[in-house]
Parts: C-alpha cells; structure tokens; sequence
C-alpha cells in the first residue's frame, strides 16, 4: 500500500499542477477542514480537501449572489433612464 502511495501522490500533485487555480474559498475551507479532520479521527487531508470543495462552493455562491445583486441594482436604475429619455 505504501509502495502505490509513493507513486501515486507525485502524479496526482503533477497532473493537478497544470489545471488552474481557483482559489476563492479554497484555503480558508481546506485550513478548517484539515483542522477538524485533524480533530476528529486523524483524517487531516481528507478534512483540507473536503473543506477546499466547500470553501470553493460558499465563495462561488456569494459571488453569484453578489452579481446577481449589482445586475438588478444596474437593471433598476438604467430602466428610469430609459424611461426618461423615451418621448425625445
């Protein structure tokens, strides 16, 4: 088991090393996660990797969130303008 983990750790860092990063949430989620996964049963990178996808997750959603808050707030206000300018 340790032999397959002495090779299959480098390829797995190598084939990550080359996707890009999105790191909005990641290592805030993946440093509570290795921490409680560290906490509760010595599961510490198993933790970081579930608290990376969560972080990622939470980030993405308040992003969306965000954007979606600053269309309708440019939606409402362009409106009235277009609104004014109509008869001329």
């Amino acid at each position: 088991m340790k032999r397959a983990m002495i090779f299959a750790v480098p390829l797995l860092v190598a084939g990550l090393a080359g996707a890009p990063a999105y790191a909005a949430g990641c290592l805030k989620g993946a440093a509570i996660g290795g921490i409680g996964g560290h906490f509760l049963g010595h599961h510490a990178l198993l933790g970081a990797g579930v608290g990376c996808l969560i972080g990622h997750h939470e980030a993405a959603k308040h992003a969306r969130e965000r954007a979606e808050m600053q269309h309708q707030m440019g939606s409402s206000g362009g409106d009235t303008q277009a609104r004014s300018n109509y008869g001329r």
